[in-house]
């Protein structure tokens, strides 16, 4: 067993079909990419005890006693630490183990990240049970943020070095997953939560427990789908491009992790990756709230005060656009992944800036005009280019710094996307207290938060702008690299065939198909649930 996750041991052999394994990579993205949808558990979690309504907590019982106690409801807000940890963590494993998951292989980590992600989840469904919220917050928030940053990144560096001629579409893919988890997984939660719920249990921790073995069986089948090509391996037919204006910042060479904190493009990158998540995630979180906050009742044709059925028909409309916003959010990962294969990573980002400035200044215009069509349009772009700038960015790291540790330097960037957690949010929230609190119309707080949003990208476009090809002296020498390539156990053709280890076999059609169907038919049925939500919105 442990023979077979040794990196040596997943080296494929001459035939083996590289289709494989993006659904391979979709398999684990897919399953921790839930944690987006981690929300739809805080509102039966709130009421875990008193089922039909919260047994609220004294005034006297804090967050830490709330860690403890067993005979009052947690609070949403209380609950939502655990979203928190969840991105906390995978940016700090990532960063931290990212270098050991180059050396150890995708198939390791991904076997680490199922462990840790799914046992989590049964560890947070025992403190459901015994009501016990500090084990919720190690269960899912520490275990579990732990697998999701080895998840995330297992594949970055596989998938690079097997489609270097389309490096942007294959990152894009794997992406796209994370993305589209929730997509798949929200539905499916509140499905068994239904079918779990008694007049005495709302039904979590059963459906923890069925989600978190479910899931466990698709990360595994993953993780033993993946395969790491042999040194040098390129697509047959294929040959690097000559460099050309838009691939000018390829590189040839790599740069060791160790090194990466010192390179100024590192830190350059660091910034754009930061300035486009949290102008991103800070829409994100507040899209549903400002449709209804700027849009009000003219969203179903009634002016006036709203009856309680008018504010639930809004909120229906409210959760259509949060349905029709991941969509754009899943499809931005791989359409601009893609195209920056062929505009370049630098263009692909300036096109991000720009056009996303555009798109942030046109709000408050379209909410004084109540211009739905507008604003809707326009977010729609923004929260594309949000899912694109996560997707784009292995690549445009690998082009900086060589493929092969870019795995471990992705790692370590995604501290830039546990910082955006932070800044953007806080910006939007505090903006819109603060304009509230000074006498702002609802319809109107959001637009200086806009403004600042478009700053923060003048800043990551400034930052992309200025990123240059890296100096020769950060790059591992021919002996360097020679050491870390023989620490990462990479083999060439030759000497897999002549140990007769990896996979020799040419992999049929049938097996690829049969891949990308058990990949397909639940990503076509949360596909099918989002757009029936969506439905609500355009109705």
């Amino acid at each position: 067993m442990f023979d077979m996750l040794a990196k040596e041991n997943t080296i494929a052999g001459k035939g083996f079909n590289r289709w494989l394994v993006p659904p391979a990579a979709l398999a684990i993205h897919l399953c921790i990419g839930m944690a987006y949808g981690f929300s739809v558990f805080w509102l039966p979690l709130s009421k875990a005890l008193g089922v039909t309504e919260p047994i609220k907590c004294g005034p006297e019982i804090g967050f830490f006693q709330e860690l403890f106690v067993t005979n009052c409801d947690w609070k949403v807000s209380t609950l939502g630490w655990m979203y928190t940890l969840f991105f906390v963590f995978l940016g700090s494993s990532a960063a931290i183990w990212g270098g050991w998951l180059e050396r150890s292989g995708p198939r390791k980590a991904g076997v680490v990240a199922a462990f840790c992600w799914c046992g989590g989840m049964l560890f947070s469904a025992l403190g459901i049970y015994t009501h016990q919220f500090w084990m919720m917050l190690l269960g899912s928030g520490v275990i579990g943020g732990i697998g999701l940053g080895l998840g995330y990144i297992s594949p970055v560096s596989t998938l690079i070095k097997w489609f270097p001629d389309r490096r942007g579409m294959a990152t894009g893919m794997a992406i796209m997953g994370f993305g589209g988890g929730a997509m798949i997984g929200s539905p499916l939660a509140a499905l068994l939560m239904k079918h779990f719920a008694t007049p005495t249990d709302v039904g979590v921790v059963p459906t923890f427990i069925v989600m978190a073995l479910g899931y466990f069986v698709f990360m595994m089948a993953g993780a033993f789908g993946y395969r790491v090509p042999t040194t040098g391996w390129k697509p047959e037919g294929w040959t690097a491009p000559a460099v050309v204006e838009a691939n000018a910042m390829i590189t040839k060479k790599h740069v060791h992790v160790k090194n990466a904190f010192k390179i100024p493009q590192f830190w350059l990158v660091w910034v754009v990756l930061c300035m486009n998540v949290s102008a991103g995630i800070g829409v994100i979180g507040m899209a549903s709230p400002m449709l209804q906050e700027i849009f009000g009742g003219s969203l179903i044709g009634v002016s006036g005060a709203l009856t309680a059925e008018n504010k639930t028909a809004i909120a229906g409309i409210a959760a259509g656009f949060a349905a029709l916003l991941s969509l754009f959010n899943i499809g931005g990962r791989f359409f601009w992944a893609s195209i920056s294969d062929k505009l370049g990573r630098r263009l692909t980002y300036t096109i991000f800036f720009i056009l996303g400035g555009i798109c942030y200044f046109s709000i408050p215009s379209s909410a004084l005009s109540h211009n739905i069509f507008l604003f809707v349009t326009a977010v729609c772009i923004i929260l594309s280019m949000y899912g694109g700038g996560f997707a784009t960015v292995p690549a445009y790291l690998a082009d900086l710094f060589g493929t092969q540790m870019v795995g471990a330097i992705h790692g370590r960037l995604l501290t830039a996307w546990a910082t955006a957690g932070i800044l953007g949010p806080v910006v939007v929230n505090y903006m819109r207290d603060y304009q509230l609190s000074i006498g702002i119309p609802k319809d109107q707080v959001y637009n200086q938060t806009m403004y600042i949003l478009v700053g923060m990208l003048a800043i990551g476009l400034i930052a992309n702008l200025l990123i240059k090809p890296v100096a020769d002296k950060w790059f591992m020498s021919e002996a360097e690299l020679a050491e870390e390539k023989r620490l990462a156990h990479e083999k060439s053709e030759k000497s897999v065939l002549e140990n007769n280890s990896g996979e020799t076999s040419s992999s049929s059609t049938l097996v690829v198909v049969l891949a990308w169907t058990a990949i397909g038919i639940p990503l076509a049925w949360g596909t099918y649930k989002t757009i029936v939500t969506v439905g609500k919105f355009f109705n």
